[in-house]
C-alpha cells in the first residue's frame, strides 16, 4: 500500500488496535507465514523465567536457540522491555516471536496515542493473550509462540506475572513461573529457591540459578558461556520503571553463582 493510501486509511480507521489496523491496510505485513508444517525449519528459542516480590519482578531468559539437534545461534535474546512498566519473554518458533514482541510493543504505544491513555497492565496482558490467539492456526502447524509477560501494576502497587497457551488462555502466576523446554527443570529450582519476601539482587540470583538448573538437564537451554562472555539477559521491572541490567552486572552474578557451583555442582542447598 502506497503512503498516501495509509496515511488515509489511518484517519479513516482511527482504531486503538495496530494490528487490526495492519490486518485491514496490509495483512502481508503481518508474521503469518503459511502451508504445511515447517516448524523443523525454524529455530526453537528457551528458556524464560519469572520471579516476583513486594520488590518487583524480573525477567530472564538463556541465550541459544535450536533447530532440531542443531544450535541455531548461541547469543539470540528472548527478553524484551515490552514499556514502561512491563517486559516480555518469548519462547517457542523465534522468528514468529520476534515479530509479536516488536507488533506487541508497537500495540501498545499504538494505543496510547489513539486513546490518550495507557492500557491497564491486564489489559496489556489480555490484548496480547488475543494476538497468541491470532497464532492458533500456526500453532496447528507446529509455530508455536508462548510467551511470558510481567510487569508492575501502579493500580496494585504490585509486581505480576502472566502465562500463556498455544490458543491465547492467559493465566495470572503466583511467585515465579518458567516457560520453554527446561521449565520443568527451572521451576522445580525456583520452589527450592524462591522467597516470597527477596530483595532484587536476590531476585537475579534466584533466576539465573534456575536457568543454570534447566541447561544442565535441558538440551535446548544454554549455560552462561564465559568464554564468549554469553550470559543470560536479565530485566528488572518495579514501580520505577523496566530496565534490561548491564552485561557487566549479569556477569558478576553469573560468575559468582559459578564459583558457588563449582564447591556445589547441584547448585545451593535449600533450606527445610
Amino acid at each position: 500500500m502506497k503512503t498516501d493510501d495509509m496515511t488515509r486509511a489511518f484517519l479513516g480507521d482511527p482504531t486503538s488496535s495496530f494490528t487490526e489496523f495492519l490486518g485491514h491496510t496490509s495483512p502481508e505485513l503481518l508474521p503469518t507465514p503459511s502451508g504445511g508444517n515447517g516448524s523443523s525449519l525454524s529455530p526453537t528459542a528457551t528458556t524464560i523465567v519469572a520471579v516476583a516480590s513486594p520488590s518487583g519482578v524480573v525477567l530472564a531468559g538463556d541465550r541459544r536457540a535450536t533447530m532440531g539437534s542443531m544450535i541455531a545461534q548461541r547469543d539470540i535474546q528472548k527478553v524484551f522491555v515490552a514499556d514502561d512498566l512491563s517486559a516480555i519473554g518469548i519462547a517457542g518458533s523465534a522468528g514468529l516471536a520476534m515479530d509479536l514482541v516488536k507488533l506487541f510493543r508497537v500495540e501498545l504505544e499504538h494505543y496510547e496515542k489513539i486513546e490518550g491513555t495507557p492500557l491497564t497492565l491486564a489489559g496489556k496482558a489480555n490484548r496480547l493473550a488475543s494476538m497468541i490467539r491470532g497464532n492458533l492456526g500456526l500453532a496447528l502447524q507446529g509455530f508455536v509462540v508462548v510467551p511470558l509477560y510481567v510487569g508492575w501494576d501502579p493500580d496494585g502497587a504490585r509486581a505480576r506475572i502472566f502465562s500463556y497457551d498455544a490458543t491465547g488462555g492467559c493465566y495470572e502466576e503466583t511467585g515465579f513461573h518458567a516457560v520453554g523446554s527446561g521449565s520443568l527443570f527451572a521451576k522445580g529450582s525456583l520452589k527450592k529457591l524462591y522467597s516470597p519476601n527477596a530483595r532484587m539482587p536476590q531476585l537475579v540470583e534466584t533466576c539465573i540459578q534456575a536457568l543454570f538448573d534447566a541447561a544442565d538437564d535441558d538440551a535446548g537451554t544454554g549455560g552462561p558461556d564465559v568464554l564468549r562472555r554469553i550470559y543470560p539477559v536479565v530485566i528488572q521491572v518495579t514501580g520505577k520503571g523496566a530496565v534490561q541490567m548491564g552485561e557487566d552486572a549479569v556477569a558478576v552474578v553469573t560468575e559468582r553463582v559459578l564459583s558457588g557451583r563449582a564447591r556445589r555442582p547441584d547448585g545451593p542447598e535449600a533450606k527445610l
